[in-house]
């Protein structure tokens, strides 16, 4: 049940297709109150940006399966189907899964002493303006590039300045490589030749941008050569902001102007988890 005038409501007056073609108008439940963020000086008022709206729903998200790729070539996931149809007329499995596999948000926690459990990161930082930096052309090339501060200084030559609360993603074209072993990138002494963000990138957005999240379509916000260091894990998580590592099907957004949305599992002292996460264009 939803009180009248709620999503439902609308819904029930479209039809699917007329529904996304028409576009939403967002409004957020904070309109009329300050949202004081914790990565920028001032408070943010919800209403200054104005009414959002949006034409097309991008879903971000791999689907996950029994052996999908890990940092660590480890199993992360599994599923058993302790109660099936043919036997109870139920169905109802059991997964067994470490929280990093998939498509999936990584809290402060992860790799900090006393940051913020995924349950515990405020569901307004995970609605933000989306910022797509594509690296693709030069990561076909070198799997072991970076993201660096000129790829961040070069998106804003050509798209202005970051969005205040954005969250930044690396398109470096892994998304397409899921289903092949240069996904992983892992050579015969176990390193992963992967790209991802340059520590400097990640410093350079803590403290002259404020930027609330980062994100990759590989599985890791380092390098694979980070293996072991992870730079940027501790920067950026340890600075209290949340990372999203193996999205899917960046090469449909556009660079600027979409939203973000995680859809981040609410697990009392979780370190993160695979999450539903989908762009708004």
């Amino acid at each position: 049940m939803c009180p009248r005038g709620c999503l439902h409501a609308i819904c029930e007056k479209a039809t699917r297709r007329g529904l996304l073609k028409a576009g939403f108008a967002i409004a957020a439940a904070t309109t009329a109150a300050a949202v004081t963020s914790p990565f920028a000086a001032t408070p943010v008022e919800a209403a200054t940006a104005g009414p959002k709206t949006f034409s097309d729903i991008h879903d971000l998200t791999h689907v996950l399966y029994e052996g999908f790729p890990t940092f660590s070539g480890d199993k992360w996931f599994t599923i058993e189907h302790p109660v099936t149809w043919a036997k109870d007329k139920v169905n109802l499995n059991r997964w067994t899964l470490m929280e990093h596999t998939g498509t999936h948000i990584d809290a402060p926690i992860h790799f900090s002493e006393n940051g913020k459990s995924v349950d515990l990161i405020e569901v307004a930082d995970l609605l933000v303006p989306l910022v797509i930096v594509d690296i693709s052309a030069r990561a076909a090339d070198d799997p072991d590039t970076s993201l660096t501060p000129d790829d961040i200084k070069a998106w804003e030559a050509a798209h202005g300045p970051i969005p205040e609360g954005a969250c930044v993603v690396m398109n470096s074209g892994w998304h397409r490589l899921l289903d092949t072993p240069k996904f992983t990138g892992r050579d015969a002494e176990g390193r992963n030749h992967t790209p991802g963000f340059h520590p400097e990138t990640a410093k350079l957005l803590i403290g002259e941008r404020a930027v609330k999240g980062i994100g990759v379509d590989t599985l890791s916000l380092d390098r694979g050569l980070a293996s072991g260091e992870f730079p940027v894990h501790y920067d950026w998580l340890g600075s209290g902001r949340w990372g999203v590592e193996a999205l899917a099907n960046l090469d449909t957004l556009p660079a600027a102007g979409a939203l973000l949305f995680v859809g981040a599992p609410k697990v009392r002292g979780g370190t993160g988890g695979p999450s539903r996460i989908v762009a708004l264009v």
